[in-house]
């Protein structure tokens, strides 16, 4: 099974991926790493990615996500995944599970005043929240609203989803 943490900048899908994934005993995967470097550095200098730059990137996504599948190997994404056509590319299959954390922009903005040594420019908070379309009821995306702790996250989405190592 592979299950993709969605969700703006700044809402913790890294955090709770990795507290998710150590918690399984699952593998984790951050799609920043799967950027290009040309990307990142847009992202750098505050400048908004277009469709047409995530493109590749999502393509290597699904990529790795597939060669997770066909490995029978469970693992997590943390992937911003905004749009539902980024969501549905990514959904390979019924295998491919999503949980969308949301948060106030409010909230968002106070985690990534926090966060230090991350490529991705707060200024581009406005872009994130502009590009983001919230997952619809037919979409079958386990919403979570952040509150609590990272761990308390993880514990929700582990209990929602109803996962196990």
């Amino acid at each position: 099974m592979v299950v993709i943490v969605c969700g703006v900048s700044g809402a913790g899908k890294t955090t709770v991926g990795k507290l998710l994934a150590q918690k399984l005993d699952w593998q984790f995967y951050d799609a920043d790493s799967f950027h290009s470097a040309a990307n990142v550095e847009k992202m750098k200098n505050g400048i908004p990615l277009t469709d047409e730059d995530r493109q590749p990137w999502l393509e290597r996504l699904r990529q790795r996500i597939q060669q997770c599948l066909d490995a029978s190997e469970n693992c997590i994404l943390a992937c911003s995944a905004l749009k539902r056509a980024y969501r549905d590319h990514l959904r390979v299959n019924e295998e491919v599970k999503l949980v969308f954390l949301r948060a106030s922009r409010a909230r968002i903005s106070e985690h990534l005043q926090q966060r230090h040594g991350h490529f991705m420019n707060p200024a581009l908070l406005d872009s994130q929240f502009r590009d983001l379309e919230e997952p619809k009821p037919e979409e079958d995306i386990c919403v979570i609203d952040i509150e609590g702790t990272a761990d308390d996250v993880a514990e929700l989405i582990e209990t929602r989803m109803r996962l196990h190592a």
